[in-house]
């Protein structure tokens, strides 16, 4: 679709001259007069750039610039001319103006701004998409009372920039819930990035995180930042912290305490304000005592420390937690998203997901690939086990589907049961179902109560 621009100027000859140029070049144009005619112009079509004539009768294009801010923030504007100055121009820049052009007007000078200021406009917007979507790809998804105080407390700690610790099993979230922190705190418009610190060696992990400078090692033909450097003024996520070396748990801990740091083979310092936030799924406590553990980096990671649940733990979060899944892979595919019936989510939360939550989203990705219908059925789910538990029955051959689902419900009915101590009443109510129904089915089933 052609972007719109309207064109405000007093004089006539002009916008007819420029209206003529533009729709040339495919843009959709519209024409105001005054400042008055172009703010109720703006108010009914809402341009994507506005070419604003500074010396205008009544209202100017400053008065006119100044009300367009204060109404329309995002709304992009160029500034015209015939009497610029250095100090207008300066002016008009500090009241929102993305450039200013000097009549008389040159035809390329114009359509080469206007083509920048709307692939500005454009970046922009995809920029602001991307941050928005950052943001839901960091949600915290859950309704039990561990999610909601966790929540909490996370909005909390979001708005200061104290040193954070995340501890928690692998694979439970503790990357997405340092993405929420920074995404609700007042760096959430700067980088957010992380570092796996058992994934790399000593001295390249030390480069990746404090860069380096030209010659620190036979092949630094230049220097290079580190990521320190990258994300100034944002995040960074230290991921499995314990794996960290002590020589370069010493510099991170320089960053903390002074807020600067230097590249490998250089001198010179340098300083950056970054949030530090650290996740360890073993316990820090135990490397600190034994001395593989900084004590004073131990003492400034552990001001403010939460942890992350593993999804065992909050199991009847699992609807929410797929369903977010299935929405997410589907806009990320392109595709229809698709439903799962009650008996699947029952089977999936019958599991206890020793991966948590990263199992639950290869398990999700998995059955979306997999699955051919727009309902996610019992016949999509793998057989889920666990090493030496089997979590799920597992039908002998030649077993029917109504025998499957079955046996199935028997067993999940009967974990239930002993989950909440045989209380009959309960087990309906977190099960979702009718206790007249639930004492029909344990009848039905043979399932003993008076144990």
């Amino acid at each position: 679709m052609a972007a719109t621009i309207l064109i405000v100027d007093d004089e006539k000859d002009i916008r007819i001259s420029l209206q003529g140029i533009l729709e040339d070049e495919g843009y959709q144009v519209l024409t105001a007069s005054d400042g008055e005619d172009a703010l109720t112009t703006i108010r009914a079509e809402l341009p994507d750039l506005v070419l604003l004539d500074i010396w205008m009768p009544g209202m100017d294009g400053m008065e006119t610039l100044s009300l367009l801010k204060d109404e329309f923030p995002f709304l992009t504007t160029v500034m015209i001319s015939g009497h610029g100055t250095v100090e207008t121009a300066v002016k008009a820049t500090k009241l929102g103006a993305y450039d200013f052009i000097e009549k008389p007007l040159s035809l390329d000078k114009v359509l080469i701004t206007v083509a920048n200021a709307l692939k500005l406009k454009q970046l922009s917007l995809e920029n602001s998409e991307l941050k928005q979507h950052a943001c839901r790809q960091h949600e915290l998804v859950g309704a039990t009372a561990a999610i909601v105080q966790l929540r909490e407390q996370a909005l909390l700690v979001a708005a200061s920039g104290s040193p954070l610790l995340i501890t928690g099993e692998k694979g439970s979230g503790k990357c997405l819930l340092a993405g929420f922190i920074h995404y609700q705190s007042a760096r959430r418009e700067q980088p957010f990035s992380t570092i796996l610190c058992a994934a790399l060696p000593e001295d390249l992990l030390e480069r990746e995180l404090f860069g380096y400078e030209k010659g620190a090692f036979p092949t630094a033909s230049a220097s290079g930042k580190g990521v320190f450097d990258r994300v100034d003024g944002g995040t960074l996520l230290l991921d499995e912290i314990s794996e960290l070396p002590r020589p370069v748990q010493s510099k991170v801990l320089r960053v903390m305490r002074e807020g600067c740091f230097e590249r490998v083979g250089g001198g010179k310092s340098v300083r950056v304000s970054v949030r530090l936030i650290a996740s360890s799924s073993v316990d820090l406590q135990q490397k600190r005592h034994t001395g593989e553990f900084l004590e004073e980096l131990y003492q400034q990671l552990t001001v403010v420390s939460l942890a992350m649940p593993p999804l065992r733990e909050r199991l009847a979060d699992l609807p929410l937690l797929v369903q977010h899944l299935i929405c997410q892979f589907s806009r990320h595919e392109g595709r229809d998203s698709k439903t799962i019936e009650p008996a699947a989510l029952e089977m999936l939360q019958s599991y206890r997901w020793p991966g948590n939550i990263r199992e639950l989203r290869n398990m999700v990705e998995r059955i979306l690939i997999m699955s051919t219908g727009a309902v996610i059925t019992v016949d999509d789910i793998p057989e889920l086990r666990s090493e030496g538990d089997v979590l799920l029955p597992h039908a002998s051959g030649g077993a029917t589907l109504r025998s499957a689902r079955e046996e199935f419900e028997r067993e999940f009915i009967l974990r239930k049961l002993e989950e909440h101590d045989w209380n009959i009443s309960r087990t309906a109510e977190l099960i979702g179902v009718e206790r007249t129904s639930l004492h029909r089915k344990i009848k039905s089933y043979g399932i003993d109560v008076h144990k």
